[in-house]
């Protein structure tokens, strides 16, 4: 039996599919109106949809329409059985004899309800199946061409809404999850500094008394080796508080014009002391062209000597150390790299570095890099690694000359290789 094709109505139909790529973000509402439109182009007496569930793989009922409406329930299906009931890739297939259709548990009732063929639609977008429709039409008939190349593009179309609405959603999601994880970080920094408050006051305390009283000890009293360890893990207590509320404060950076080889000589000169204790030699190559930079000096004074020190524990004893600085004119950035060749930094050390409270070593709060990290990124630079196991890490710091935000380099972040 042959019927007119109803350009018109493929047309208004074709046209409201296609508003979905660029009108809605919801997959639901992508759902619902791609199978009501499909059961009104082709004047089906209901329609189901199955989409495959990114997570499990397999296809499972999302909406109906008309009589296919109390097929909602029906479970899951796999998706190796829809290729392979689609033979191949078939843009569209039809099915005169329901009793012998795939996937039809009751062909009986589906034949009373007055149904005589079934057409499958399905969803590819970039070669991938995201979905299939099913159409329950009243009387078996044979489809033009250019009706099922009208179908195969109306598939097309709610595939490529589908698609941009899993993105999109996704994306959401995604972004809703990490404002929620920054606002328990915040909690938990705003929390974290209130309590750090508390105990500084009493270790304060502690330290005090304890010192004095060390100092009135005599050297073979039995309670001096106790009033040591008791002045000296306060201590510790006392530096591990103070990084914690440095971490926590928010510190605008107060910037002007200043030269980066004379902070780099300052922090150089307050861990002289360590590094030659630990008979480390430093090689300064230090560019004379380097233009006045707009730096808040003693929070990058921190960051050197923060990644000086990390270098001289690297390297323990009997090491090298090179500090370099260069302009990079064409990006208008300042660029200084601290060299080590002492154990290195296993890749998956690497990946985390600047996270706050993660340290591989054994002292330390774990806050020292990640200080660091926040402290030139509110200089609108970055801060970069690469290290390999016993072969030396070199970290990166590029700054922009005005304090403007520079260009994202094309290596950012932790990353690691040959130094």
């Amino acid at each position: 039996m042959t019927h007119s094709i109803d350009y018109r109505g493929y047309y208004l139909v074709f046209r409201d599919i296609s508003r979905l790529v660029h009108s809605t973000s919801s997959v639901d509402e992508v759902i619902r109106l791609a199978v009501t439109k499909t059961a009104e182009l082709l004047h089906a007496k209901g329609c189901l949809m199955r989409v495959r569930n990114p997570e499990t793989g397999e296809f499972e009922v999302a909406a109906a329409c008309g009589i296919a409406e109390r097929f909602l329930n029906k479970p899951p299906v796999s998706c190796r059985q829809i290729l392979d009931d689609l033979r191949g890739g078939e843009k569209v297939r039809i099915f005169r004899d329901i009793w012998a259709a795939p996937r039809t548990d009751s062909p009986q009732q589906v034949w009373d309800e007055g149904v005589r063929m079934l057409l499958d639609v399905p969803l590819y977008h970039d070669e991938e199946l995201l979905g299939l429709i099913r159409a329950y039409l009243s009387e078996a008939h044979d489809f033009e061409q250019a009706e099922l190349d009208f179908v195969v593009s109306l598939g097309e179309q709610c595939a490529c809404a589908l698609n941009k609405a899993r993105l999109i959603e996704t994306q959401r999601n995604h972004y809703d999850r990490l404002i929620l994880q920054t606002e328990k970080l915040s909690a938990l920094g705003r929390m974290a500094a209130g309590i750090a408050h508390e105990i500084n006051n009493p270790l304060a305390g502690i330290l005090l008394y304890g010192s004095n009283m060390l100092k009135k000890t005599e050297p073979d009293s039995p309670f001096r080796q106790g009033l040591e360890i008791i002045v000296r893990e306060t201590s510790r207590c006392k530096g591990i508080i103070q990084e914690l509320l440095e971490f926590s404060r928010h510190k605008t950076p107060k910037k002007c014009p200043t030269r980066i080889n004379e902070i780099i000589e300052k922090a150089l000169s307050l861990v002289d002391n360590e590094l030659m204790l630990r008979h480390i030699k430093v090689e300064k190559r230090l560019a004379q062209d380097m233009e006045n930079i707009l730096l808040d000096g003693n929070q990058m004074e921190q960051v050197f000597v923060n990644l000086l020190l990390n270098a001289a524990q690297a390297i323990d004893k009997n090491g090298h150390i090179v500090i370099e600085t260069r302009m990079d004119p064409c990006r208008r950035m300042e660029i200084v790299e601290i060299t080590d060749d002492g154990c290195g930094i296993a890749p998956m050390d690497a990946t985390r570095l600047f996270e706050p409270f993660y340290s591989n070593k054994n002292t330390g709060t774990g806050l020292g890099l990640a200080v660091s990290y926040g402290i030139v990124r509110n200089h609108n630079g970055h801060i970069k690694v690469a290290s390999r196991m016993g072969g030396g890490t070199r970290f990166t710091i590029e700054l922009p000359v005005d304090g403007a935000s520079g260009a994202e380099p094309s290596d950012r972040g932790a990353m690691h290789g040959t130094p």
